[in-house]
């Protein structure tokens, strides 16, 4: 059976063209980086080639770039960093749509001693920066806010945000894991203090990530030991991966034009059908201001995992905005966020695509997955309830 992916906004996979340039330095070009001999400085010339190439994609210059094993701990580098350079500040604003790396970091922050501010959202999953503006203090000690949402794709607006946290002399901090290589960034042009990526969202391997840092921003390092990455991240770099990072923001910057154009046109072609076919139906979030492969569609009164189950015996890779746990099935935060109806909430579904995926892919779930909600809703009370309802007004 053949696999349909379209759960990029998970994980990649690794571009053949970067799985080729990670191999030799698991074998042949195994030396030390920090080491003195030849051997070793090679591969420090590769690293600093890496480091070139992942600065090049956001137009940072490579000091300012610091590799980590992940978006996750480059989001806990910054935040923890800021405040740490920072003590005798003691307030943080976030929004009520962050990715856990920083929703649950802040809360965690929140239950010893800090004060968090959660910005909300409307029900397009939009971010008022009137909200943000109001809530800066003389105590804030750095703002952190997601360049693009990894469940609605919604985008908000960094350049305006930026402007009104560092005009207040705030560090500012974006969660760009899902925005890098999707969308053309240019840290010269916005003013971002600190900004995080993730290698597995842009077809380089899982365990590696990077930091940005802007040239004069305070930091103090998360992990401490030795003078790796100039003193700011101790521990003996993840060469391969490192390796892997830099090839794939080199493609990433290639593909921003197909991604845009050839990516949006099978993301807009999938949603539009799937409206079309199935009644009760809706998508979550932004439709103009948001990723080019992203999309969340609702479908009320039937449950995201069965259709997710279903989805995956024919071979269709997608996610559920809900989350089981305990054996109770909530939705997700960012729904619950955007005030998403409880009937369609529990049956968001997320597809996310990337340029591997195509048109004929598109065309089999276009085919296959009407059936899976036409079936569900024939099972589900609550879809009978509608539709007396509805014949009765």
């Amino acid at each position: 059976m053949k696999v349909i992916y379209a759960d990029n906004n998970a994980t990649t996979q690794v571009a053949p063209e970067v799985l080729e340039e990670m191999l030799p330095y698991f074998h042949d070009l195994y030396g030390n980086p920090s080491s003195m001999h030849s051997f070793g400085g090679q591969v420090a010339q590769e690293l600093k080639e890496a480091r070139g190439k992942v600065a090049s994609l956001i137009g940072a210059a490579p000091d300012e770039i610091l590799f980590t094993s992940c978006g996750t701990e480059s989001d806990s580098t910054a935040i923890q960093a800021a405040i740490v350079s920072h003590p005798d500040k003691r307030h943080i604003i976030t929004t009520r749509v962050e990715h856990p790396a920083v929703k649950n970091l802040c809360e965690y922050l929140e239950k010893n001693g800090y004060r968090v501010t959660f910005l909300p959202v409307d029900r397009q999953g939009r971010l008022n920066p009137e909200d943000l503006y109001k809530s800066l203090s003389k105590d804030t000690a750095i703002v952190s806010i997601m360049w693009a949402n990894n469940e609605t794709g919604v985008i908000f607006p960094i350049e305006e945000i930026a402007q009104i946290v560092t005009q207040s002399g705030v560090v500012f901090h974006t969660d760009a894991v899902q925005a890098v290589g999707k969308i053309p960034i240019d840290v010269q042009k916005i003013s971002v203090d600190m900004l995080s990526l993730s290698g597995h969202k842009i077809h380089a391997p899982k365990g590696v990530g990077a930091l940005y840092v802007r040239k004069g921003t305070k930091f103090t390092p998360f992990l401490i030991g030795g003078h790796q990455e100039r003193g700011r991240r101790g521990g003996t770099e993840n060469v391969a991966s490192i390796i892997g990072l830099g090839k794939a923001c080199e493609l990433a910057g290639e593909h921003i034009e197909e991604e845009n154009e050839r990516v949006r046109y099978l993301r807009d072609k999938l949603e539009n059908e799937i409206l079309k076919l199935v009644p009760n139906a809706m998508v979550n979030g932004d439709r103009e201001h948001r990723l080019p492969n992203t999309t969340s569609i609702s479908f009320e009164y039937v449950e995201g995992e069965a259709i997710l189950l279903m989805m995956n015996e024919l071979g269709i890779c997608a996610s559920s905005g809900s989350a089981c746990t305990s054996g109770s099935l909530e939705p997700s935060h960012v729904l619950r966020a955007m005030g998403v109806p409880f009937t369609a909430a529990h049956g968001s579904i997320r597809f996310s695509l990337s340029i591997y995926n195509t048109e004929e892919e598109i065309d089999f779930i276009i085919a296959k997955l009407p059936p899976i909600i036409e079936r569900l809703r024939e099972l589900s009370p609550y879809w009978d309830q509608s539709k007396t309802a509805a014949a009765s007004q």
